[in-house]
């Protein structure tokens, strides 16, 4: 099993850490992982941005890049719905990128699904809060979306529970936006910060010590407002916890 490991443009800068908690993560599987260097951005920002076509480039770009694997894997569940989603309409029936979009996987939903995975050998002795993006929540299904008549199965929620001395604290609010939706925190910056301080408000009401989640992307909106508000919680991408990087 050969994985492409695809590390978002911002989390690359901003969050090496949880980039290197992924690759050490995968790693322990002992499955063939290869960080392909000619990668680059997957074209979210400039689709939020309405310049959705002028990201047409990009989208071959991915595709020529992470066409060659059996699974492409990725620490963001925005990034991957991108890729899934929105690169359709530039393809057409494309063979190399209809390959693609079956085999590119948010790396959670990929130890749960694929790898099927039952034991991590890592502790974790903290009050956690599980952020559910809206992404990996309402399009890739990592936690069934709350409108669904079905039995709730949140496939972060069971890698957590996979760690030992952990404890996942209940939140009012599960399936709420965190307010950071891209370039909407930039053009409706007031609406944005007063959902993630509800967010954040949820989490430290439940006694949480730490804030987690799949999209480094809400957790960075959030880690914002806890850092200037001064508020006892801390922000850890889900990987650096499975993976033991803490």
């Amino acid at each position: 099993m050969k994985v492409g490991l695809f590390i978002p443009c911002f989390m690359n800068e901003l969050y090496p850490k949880s980039c290197v908690a992924t690759l050490k993560l995968l790693k322990k599987f002992d499955l063939d992982v290869e960080y392909p260097m000619q990668q680059t951005c997957c074209g979210q920002a400039m689709a939020n941005s309405g310049c959705s076509k002028d990201m047409k480039s990009l989208a071959y770009k991915f595709v020529d890049t992470f066409k060659k694997y059996d699974y492409i894997v990725a620490p963001s569940a925005s990034c991957v719905t991108m890729v899934k989603e929105h690169y359709e309409p530039f393809f057409h029936y494309n063979e190399d990128y209809n390959k693609v979009k079956v085999s590119i996987y948010e790396v959670c939903e990929f130890l749960h699904d694929v790898l099927k995975i039952e034991k991590l050998n890592v502790k974790f002795p903290y009050k956690v809060g599980l952020h559910n993006s809206c992404h990996g929540h309402r399009t890739l299904r990592l936690g069934s979306a709350s409108e669904l008549n079905i039995p709730y199965n949140n496939k972060l929620k069971n890698l957590l529970n996979l760690v030992e001395e952990i404890e996942i604290i209940e939140l009012q609010r599960e399936d709420e936006c965190c307010g950071f939706g891209g370039t909407f925190s930039v053009s409706e910056e007031d609406i944005s910060i007063a959902m993630g301080k509800d967010r954040i408000a949820d989490h430290l009401n439940s006694k949480a010590e730490v804030i987690t989640g799949a999209d480094m992307s809400c957790l960075m909106h959030m880690e914002g407002i806890i850092k200037r508000d001064k508020k006892p919680l801390r922000v850890m991408h889900i990987t650096e916890i499975l993976a033991g990087e803490f």
